[in-house]
């Protein structure tokens, strides 16, 4: 049996345990690691379908915000 580990979910889950600690707890270098987990998870769920259903999400969503400020 081959156990395989998709990183972009263990990313995830490591995203999820850290932003669950108090913000009173954090240290300036514990909020830079987790902006740096962040932005890595980012760039690898970017180019799957779920990372490009997101951007379609958001896209509309900044479009709307958009023409109802004309």
């Amino acid at each position: 049996m081959v156990l395989t580990i998709n990183v972009a979910v263990l990313l995830a889950v490591v995203i999820i345990l850290r932003l669950r600690r108090r913000t009173e707890a954090r240290s300036r270098n514990d909020e830079k690691l987790t902006v740096g987990i962040v932005l890595v998870f980012g760039v690898l769920i970017a180019p799957t379908a779920f990372g490009q259903g997101i951007l379609d999400v958001v896209v509309q969503l900044v479009q709307g915000v958009s023409q109802s400020g004309r």
